[in-house]
């Protein structure tokens, strides 16, 4: 099957296999972390607050990162990153364990996971075009976002029965197990012959970084995406984030294992979005279709903050998955095919950093709101304003034109 051509390519298929049992238990780990501060505290503000030491740090280096991922061994950069991870999560398991976890651990796990994840996006994006030919990356890119939402279905599910049953810390532990497995998955692929690195270049840090702004700046469609990308995700993924648990437990009245259905049924509908795009030879139309699929995402993050019941959140949630898959997916395969290799660290850094340095401000603004005013109002207006922003990128013909 066309979906599943870039398995035969070993690089990938041991990339992919790796990062498949990582992203399981960290959705394991994201269902623990939620309950635990949630009961612990009783606030969205305080899971708002782990989310803003956790994107902070990543902010501040992902340009550092981009450079490093276009000057030195990308898989190299990975190994380190699944190393340094599994324990740093692996401390926070035992803290749990011992009853001595508190919510100061969690901020400087979440930030040393931030730095990490500065290094590991920009490598693992890039990775990608340096393993496989451009002809089986829509395969590889929907292969990728399947194993993410197939663990965000079994995740949640499976984190929400550990934590019911058996608390937070074999969660934490499964997961700091999982990146052990990865790292040996990504060492599997640094010692194949074929893989390529990059080259190396005699310009210094800060002109290779000039050079990753200049290409984004002489693209209008790359620099719009990014900064429209950078707004809306101040008013959409602060709510869902940060505010998603609290609206479960005083909107619809539910429990965890609600909490885990919700994020389970957005990853199937993830699924279903990657699977018909990973089928498609060569994607058409990437601009219509990528702003098109933002502005249903953003009209089901209103339909949340409705009084709907279970049911009518269960369908918002599956929409807005295939959505943010197809967003997802189709920009990443315009990354990989419009920006040269060379500079496609530096550029998939910028727009990291770009879409997301306002994602601190949306984190702690939506819970704040939310304890103060209720879940309801904040998907409602934040939904509405991410609507808006985003119907504005449509009126620039470099974006309807992006073909």
């Amino acid at each position: 099957m066309a979906l599943f051509r870039a398995l035969s390519h070993r690089p990938f298929a041991l990339l992919w296999g790796g990062q498949t049992v990582s992203r399981l238990s960290d959705s394991l780990y994201l269902i623990a972390l939620a309950w635990w501060i949630l009961e612990e505290t009783g606030s969205a503000a305080a899971m708002g607050t782990v989310l803003i030491f956790s994107t902070v740090p990543e902010l501040l280096f992902l340009l550092v990162g981009g450079v490093a991922v276009d000057r030195f061994s990308r898989v190299h950069l990975m190994l380190a990153s699944d190393l340094l991870r599994s324990a740093v999560v692996g401390i926070v398991a035992v803290l749990a364990a011992s009853d001595l976890l508190v919510l100061w651990h969690l901020f400087v796990a979440s930030a040393l996971f931030g730095v990490v994840r500065a290094f590991f996006y920009p490598a693992y994006m890039a990775v990608i075009p340096d393993v496989l030919p451009s002809a089986v990356l829509p395969s590889a890119n929907a292969l990728r976002s399947i194993s993410l939402q197939l663990a965000g279905i079994v995740g949640p599910a499976i984190g929400g029965f550990v934590v019911a049953q058996g608390g937070t810390a074999m969660a934490f532990g499964l997961d700091a197990l999982s990146f052990v497995v990865s790292a040996a998955c990504v060492a599997g692929v640094a010692r194949l012959p074929a893989l390529r690195t990059p080259a190396p270049s005699g310009a210094g840090a800060l002109h290779e970084l000039r050079e990753g702004f200049r290409t984004v700046l002489a693209a209008p469609w790359l620099w719009i995406t990014i900064t429209i990308a950078g707004v809306s995700n101040l008013t959409l993924a602060g709510p869902l984030e940060a505010a998603l648990p609290l609206l479960v437990r005083e909107e619809l009245g539910a429990g965890v294992r609600v909490y885990a259905l919700l994020n389970s049924l957005s990853a199937a509908g993830a699924i279903v979005a990657a699977v018909w795009l990973g089928r498609v030879g060569r994607l058409r139309r990437r601009g219509p279709l990528t702003y098109g699929a933002w502005l249903v995402l953003a009209v089901m993050a209103v339909a949340l903050g409705l009084p709907i019941t279970i049911v009518g959140a269960a369908v918002a949630m599956f929409v807005l998955g295939a959505a943010e898959t197809t967003l997802g997916l189709v920009w990443t395969n315009t990354l990989q095919e419009l920006v040269p290799g060379e500079r496609l660290g530096r550029v998939a850094s910028i727009d990291a950093l770009g879409s997301y340095a306002l994602l601190p401000v949306g984190f702690g603004l939506a819970g704040i709101t939310a304890d103060r005013f209720g879940p309801a109002p904040v998907f409602v207006v934040g939904g509405a304003l991410g609507a808006a922003i985003i119907a504005l990128g449509l009126l620039h013909p470099a974006v309807r034109d992006l073909d």
